[in-house]
């Protein structure tokens, strides 16, 4: 599958690059980014980190502001960051043209419903296509680990909880940890999967967390000052019971004073950095 660069950066010893791409999955074209630290310039090989975005973001918001680019060069990882739905000519919007709903909405699901059932596969772009694109193109190892900041948090946990046997370990930040409960998840699954709840169970992390068999170390963080925590969309506590419920591995860390935007990320990107790594290592 061809790739176009269309921008390249020179970033604490590595580079920064953007690519677009046909995607098969998605049928529309599809931009991507990739940091890859210096020692890929050496002939190394290096594990990959995704990086799954929330609503309204492209795959710049992480690379631009959260300030990965150092660590993950003295980690020696590469991180990916897709972007958050399909788009183009012909790729179905949220009718009304909201935020939460359609393009940069995508929610990491497999939509069944028309008419987003012809672009909306973003799960299987992030489990499949996507990984083959880059361990093909790139001087990157087969180990992968995920993350993810609010809508992406959701797609980090829950691809990783389905596909154990794919990561050595997840993190989030702010996810919305339980979207069949929520007024964000509820309008993005009605819209994309229909209104048998019985289907949203598959991409609930909560859901998944209470019945995992095969578990991996999860780092969760969450801010105490995060508006959309507080008016319930996020619902890390339902995350938490059921991790308690399951012994699942996951840590939870409630960060005083920190809301939702990347001010919060920037602040605990190298914990997380850190965390993946450990894990590849073990």
């Amino acid at each position: 599958m061809p790739l176009e660069n269309i921008s390249c950066n020179k970033s604490a010893g590595g580079w920064h690059k953007q690519y677009t791409h046909r995607s098969e999955v998605l049928n529309c074209d599809m931009r991507f980014a990739i940091y890859l630290p210096p020692q890929c310039a050496a002939g190394k090989k290096v594990p990959v980190i995704y990086w799954l975005s929330g609503l309204t973001c492209t795959d710049e918001n992480f690379m631009q502001k959260a300030g990965a680019q150092r660590m993950a060069a003295e980690l020696g990882v590469a991180i990916v960051a897709p972007d958050t739905s399909p788009r183009g000519e012909g790729v179905a919007d949220d009718p009304q043209g909201a935020y939460d709903f359609g393009l940069g909405a995508g929610f990491y699901v497999n939509a069944t419903e028309a008419p987003y059932n012809r672009h909306y596969h973003m799960y299987d772009y992030i489990v499949n296509e996507l990984p083959a694109l880059i361990e093909a193109h790139f001087p990157v190892t087969g180990q992968r680990a995920i993350s993810g900041h609010s809508m992406g948090g959701h797609g980090a946990l829950m691809i990783a909880m389905r596909n154990p046997e794919r990561y050595s370990s997840a993190s989030a930040f702010s996810p919305i940890t339980n979207p069949m409960n929520c007024a964000w998840g509820q309008k993005a699954f009605t819209g994309y999967l229909g209104t048998n709840t019985q289907n949203w169970k598959q991409y609930d992390s909560s859901e998944l967390m209470r019945k995992a068999t095969l578990k991996m170390p999860m780092l969760v963080d969450q801010g105490t000052h995060d508006n959309f925590y507080n008016d319930g969309q996020l619902r890390t506590e339902t995350l938490a019971e059921a991790a308690e419920a399951n012994n699942y591995p996951v840590e939870i860390r409630m960060q005083d004073g920190y809301d939702h935007s990347y001010y919060f990320m920037a602040s605990f990107i190298d914990d997380h950095l850190r965390f993946h790594v450990e894990n590849f290592n073990k």
